[in-house]
């Protein structure tokens, strides 16, 4: 087996690219003289929009803001609670903390390692006043059963879709729906490794509600009303600006072909690691494979024999939220959630990405075969 430095993620081979195209979205933005909430913007937002397959799309400054202000906006606060998962890291639970509302977290399906819907109408009470899943990898979670919950119980759904541009599911009528398209918000992140990366952070929350949005676009611009005059608590700076939304109207052009070359290099692991003691991702035709994960009982072994032979690999995430030190307080023992702190503990990201080519992903699957 050949040595061969493959890293983890290579954003310069797809700019190189589009490079021509990213230089011309600069240029105009530069000429136009305008650079906050502008033409690039407006643009931005409809196409994003459309693409999802919903009415309204509002360009904030990064996902996460997107996660709180999609909170504010539905006017959770003190006393509330939002159902979510703890294995997406930090990120949406530290928004429903900025609220002042409670997490409240549930289980994992230990396949998908999406949120587990039997566990959620347990979790519901009085308080809670939102379902927030995770489209955690680049997987849809299961909508159908999650939005029909939902819809029993009168609580909104807000989608984190961070990791899941593109990605598809049927709904209950038949009808194949994109990530952004099923819950009253739906919240993304442009973080430059996404599968639609900005070249800085960026994010936007889609929604078919006029009100809604509306009210977000108040929420990204200090709550204004009119011009230095506030409506609305709790308002912030959180505003897409011109030259993120000019490069993102460019590479939002190629994100089907990429999603689709995410697709193929998938299949190519599945096909290279078959039979190893390893858990792949499930088929789903839905997945744009944001990252491309395995279950391994000796992940660290395995990781840092990858490292070793110079290939990048991750762990998305070591550490469930609810172990985080600055969240001792929601009162969650290890063991509390014992598939979510299992799966922690086993999984194991490799490289995946469009740029990526058919010989390194062979020496990828060479080294982990090696490896057992």
């Amino acid at each position: 087996m050949s040595k061969l430095t493959i890293p983890f993620g290579d954003l310069k081979r797809q700019h190189d690219a589009l490079r021509p195209e990213l230089d011309a979205a600069v240029t105009r933005v530069f000429d136009s003289g305008w650079y906050i909430l502008g033409q690039e913007v407006s643009a931005f937002e409809a196409e994003f929009a459309a693409y999802c397959g919903v009415a309204h799309c509002v360009g904030v400054a990064s996902g996460a803001e997107a996660l709180y202000l999609a909170l504010a906006a539905l006017g959770i606060g003190p006393g509330d609670e939002v159902i979510t998962v703890a294995n997406a890291c930090m990120y949406q639970v530290s928004a429903i903390v900025q609220t002042g509302a409670t997490p409240v977290l549930v289980e994992i399906e230990p396949t998908t390692h999406n949120m587990q819907p039997v566990t959620i109408e347990a979790a519901i009470t009085a308080r809670t006043k939102a379902i927030l899943p995770v489209h955690l990898y680049g997987r849809l979670a299961d909508m159908q059963q999650i939005c029909a919950i939902a819809a029993r119980h009168g609580v909104p759904v807000v989608e984190d879709a961070a990791q899941a541009h593109g990605a598809s599911a049927t709904d209950a009528e038949g009808r194949e729906r994109r990530a952004g398209a099923w819950g009253q918000l739906a919240c993304f992140s442009f973080y430059p490794s996404k599968n639609l990366g900005a070249l800085g952070d960026a994010g936007a929350i889609t929604t078919n509600d006029g009100a809604l949005a509306a009210k977000l676009r108040q929420l990204r611009f200090y709550g204004w009303g009119q011009k230095y005059v506030t409506e609305l608590a709790g308002g912030r700076n959180s505003r897409l600006d011109e030259l993120q939304a000019a490069l993102l109207r460019v590479k939002l052009r190629y994100l089907e072909a990429g999603n689709e070359a995410r697709r193929e290099r998938a299949a190519w692991y599945q096909e290279l690691l078959a039979g190893l003691p390893l858990e792949l991702p499930p088929p789903d035709e839905g997945h744009v494979y944001h990252l491309y994960v395995v279950g391994c009982e000796n992940r660290d072994g395995l990781r840092q024999h990858l490292l070793d032979l110079g290939i990048g690999c991750d762990i998305h995430y070591p550490l469930p939220a609810h172990l985080h030190p600055a969240y001792a307080s929601l009162g969650y023992a290890p063991g509390a959630l014992p598939e979510t702190e299992r799966q922690a503990g086993r999984i194991l990201s490799l490289p995946i990405y469009p740029e990526l080519s058919r010989n390194e992903v062979e020496v990828v699957a060479a080294a982990v075969r090696s490896f057992f």
